[in-house]
């Protein structure tokens, strides 16, 4: 599919002829409405016509394009960008080409030489960049190019002022690639090698005539593009190459003792060590720069004498920009989130709720008696504290934003949410471990209304490509997925999206263009923007409310799911439950295409007002289903603890009318424990049968184990000592 600029507005300078012509040319033969700048100077700054960027202009119009003129001098930048602004209405790319040569041995270049050389090629970049600089931020795109030049990274004899400036135009676009990450504007330098006016008085004319501009071009085009992501590059190019080049940093060596002066001799004897290239490390950060010499400081101090170079973990720390020991436990500037029924409603409405559902109401309507707001609206206030750009101020996470995806997310209430007020979330890094292809970060959420916690979140953020600096591959602070049982689900409901869910969701403070900007979502590999993974979040969790809790806010307990796979805005959700005691297991598919887009996901339920064991049947009927479940969760909380205390396998045969209706195995001998339903692979060191009556007598302690041993209503088969460790398990961990 051939790329189009239809719809984009392209300044370029030094348009009138050579490279800039070329650009212009080749932008608006792709749909572009180009900008052509020319001052119409010699090759050394004098003289003035509108000649040059004339032609070219009439070139592009011959040709069914649309051009205009401008022949302000790059200093005048504001001019410039005003001249797209009135031809057009906006600005999307900066191709920052105009240039000048007065070219002089070092010591023969005057003031003027230096000065006029600086104006031209850095400050007119610097000023033509700054003026489009803010309409770039608030229409969320923009792409520069800067253009360098092999003399301001190699050096040239006879071209100290050019090449100084060359490469300072190189030194601008590295810092613009990073403030402009975050608004969609990207900053790449080329330092191309073709035929023009500058070149021909430093090359030889065959030469000249083979390094045609039409083989730089294309370079430029792909680099302004909307789906092209690279940001921050800097590009060789000429004869139809391309190459990207990057620094390369030898090991180095320690030179300095503890307590003792550093000396020129102990570089002069270390020198070759110093400058050896072997395992040489690519930085592409300050941070990852940095990262080397902080981690001098700690070796020197704590070895007193240190030779050879800094630790491997801190090298492949440095190299993938993730330092775990800097980053966990670091807190994010706490973040407020004000207010009122509005956003409740609004959020309602993001996640499918609707007037057409009479249920639905009491999310909708701020004059309904039982109007309350959806349990999970617990992840707006929180998401602040990660959208707000905290996550970039933390030591340790240099990471490139561009590649961080959602992975998992847990979310826990304390109590119901209230409908209006101010909350205040805090953040912090619970974890960073290694999945070798990228990191995961954990970041730990808790929210309060005043002093009183009323949520947690957990955010799993998977930063791809960021992997490989040493870490661990798990965290036990991480909340885990749970696979849904291997049975038929007990209930199955499918509600569509609309073409507007993803726009409309956004409102509740997820503003990434992703979720909206036809060409944003290409960048990022889309053919449509998609809707935001916590929208089928919200979709999911509000079908479990209505499912099995009477769309009663006050019995959500707690919501985890994995995003797999993205939902096109218009897609219909399949929302799959298996109800095991109060958790209740979720799959989400797309209906049309069968993808999982949710998957190891559940919801927990409190127990409805007023009911008990006893006449609130649980999963087929078995009340017994209660207490295992809760054992489930106390085994993933606690079952490092439990296994060294019990160090046994239990097997349960419960009954109903005489006939074995479930069978439970709590391993708590092997790894750190855990619970299976149904036939047991290995084998158990006691196996228990008892009616699931009589079971829950003894664990509400109304029927002694004993008393019901010896009386024949509790069955024992293998080590029947083993039952003293009964209480363990049912009296301390099977609270209900």
């Amino acid at each position: 599919m051939s790329l189009s600029f239809e719809g984009r507005v392209v300044l370029v300078t030094g348009a009138g002829g050579g490279l800039g012509r070329e650009y212009a040319l080749a932008f608006a033969e792709r749909g572009a409405s180009v900008i052509v700048n020319d001052l119409g100077a010699d090759t050394k700054g004098g003289g003035k016509s509108s000649a040059a960027a004339d032609k070219v202009v009439e070139e592009i119009r011959a040709k069914g394009g649309k051009a205009v003129a401008n022949y302000d001098s790059v200093e005048d930048g504001e001019k410039l960008i005003q001249s797209a602004l009135d031809a057009f209405g906006r600005i999307d790319v900066v191709v920052n080409n105009a240039g000048i040569l007065r070219d002089r041995s070092f010591a023969r270049t005057s003031d003027m030489d230096w000065d006029l050389i600086q104006r031209v090629h850095l400050r007119g970049s610097f000023l033509v960049t700054r003026a489009a600089w803010n309409h770039m931020k608030n229409q969320k795109f923009g792409r520069i190019i800067m253009t360098a030049s092999a003399a301001g990274i190699y050096g040239n004899f006879g071209q100290a002022n050019y090449s100084a400036a060359k490469l300072g135009m190189f030194g601008l676009a590295n810092t613009l690639a990073i403030e402009g990450r975050k608004y969609n504007i990207h900053c790449n330098t080329i330092a191309p090698v073709a035929g023009s006016r500058l070149t021909e008085t430093v090359m030889p004319p065959d030469l000249v005539a083979s390094l045609k501009p039409e083989y730089v071009a294309p370079l430029v085009l792909w680099l302004c593009h909307d789906q092209c992501q690279e940001n921050g590059g800097l590009f060789e190019v000429g004869a139809g190459w391309i190459g990207k080049l990057r620094w390369e940093r030898s090991q180095g060596y320690i030179v300095r003792h503890k307590n003792q002066p550093m000396n020129p001799e102990a570089v002069r004897d270390h020198w070759d060590k110093i400058c050896d290239f072997t395992n040489a490390t690519k930085p592409a950060t300050i941070q990852e720069s940095l990262q080397s010499v902080v981690s001098v400081l700690s070796q020197v101090e704590s070895e007193g004498e240190v030779g050879a170079s800094p630790t491997a973990a801190a090298s492949a720390a440095a190299t993938s920009g993730i330092n775990p020991a800097e980053a966990v436990g670091q807190k994010l500037p706490p973040s407020t989130f004000s207010f009122s029924h509005t956003q409740c409603i609004l959020y309602a409405l993001g996640v499918g709720m609707s007037t057409k559902d009479p249920d639905h109401l009491r999310f909708l309507y701020e004059g309904h008696p039982d109007f309350s707001c959806l349990p999970t609206f617990g992840v707006i206030p929180s998401q602040a504290a990660m959208m707000d750009g905290g996550l970039s101020s933390v030591p340790g996470l240099n990471i490139d934003y561009t590649q961080v995806l959602h992975g998992e997310q847990y979310l826990e209430l304390y109590k119901p949410l209230p409908t209006s007020g101010k909350l205040t979330s805090q953040a912090t890094i619970a974890d960073v471990f290694d999945k070798g292809s990228g990191a995961v970060i954990l970041l730990d959420v808790n929210t309060y209304s005043g002093d009183e916690l009323v949520c947690f979140n957990q955010f799993s953020v998977f930063v791809v490509g960021a992997g490989g600096f040493g870490g661990k591959r798990t965290s036990e602070k991480a909340k885990a997925p749970v696979p849904p049982p291997q049975r038929a689900p007990d209930a199955v409901v499918i509600d569509s999206t609309t073409r507007d869910q993803a726009a409309l969701y956004r409102l509740s403070g997820d503003w990434n263009p992703l979720h909206i900007d036809p060409s944003f979502a290409a960048m990022g590999g889309f053919k449509a923007p998609i809707l935001h993974g916590l929208c089928s979040f919200g979709f999911a969790a509000r079908h479990v409310l209505k499912q099995f809790a009477d769309n009663d806010p006050s019995r959500f307990k707690a919501i985890k799911v994995r995003f797999v796979k993205p939902v096109m805005p218009g897609q219909s959700l399949q929302t799959e439950m298996w109800k095991e005691g109060n958790r209740i297991h979720i799959q989400c598919k797309v209906k049309e295409t069968g993808a999982v887009v949710l998957s190891g996901a559940y919801v927990d339920l409190h127990t409805a007002s007023g009911a008990s064991p006893e006449n609130v049947p649980q999963g087929g009927g078995l009340q017994s289903e209660l207490v295992f479940a809760e054992i489930g969760r106390r085994i993933k909380d606690l079952g490092s603890e439990l296994v060294k205390k019990v160090n046994a396998v239990f097997g349960w045969e419960i009954t109903k009318d005489g006939k074995t209706t479930a069978q439970w195995t709590i391993d708590l001998k092997n790894g750190s424990g855990s619970l299976h339903k149904g036939p047991y692979n290995g084998k158990a060191d006691v196996t228990f049968t008892v009616s699931d009556e009589d079971f829950m007598e003894v664990v509400q302690g109304k029927l002694n184990p004993q008393k019901a041993f010896f009386s024949g209503k509790l069955k024992v088969r293998g080590n029947i000592m083993l039952s003293q460790k009964l209480e363990v398990i049912l009296k301390d961990y099977a609270k209900l």
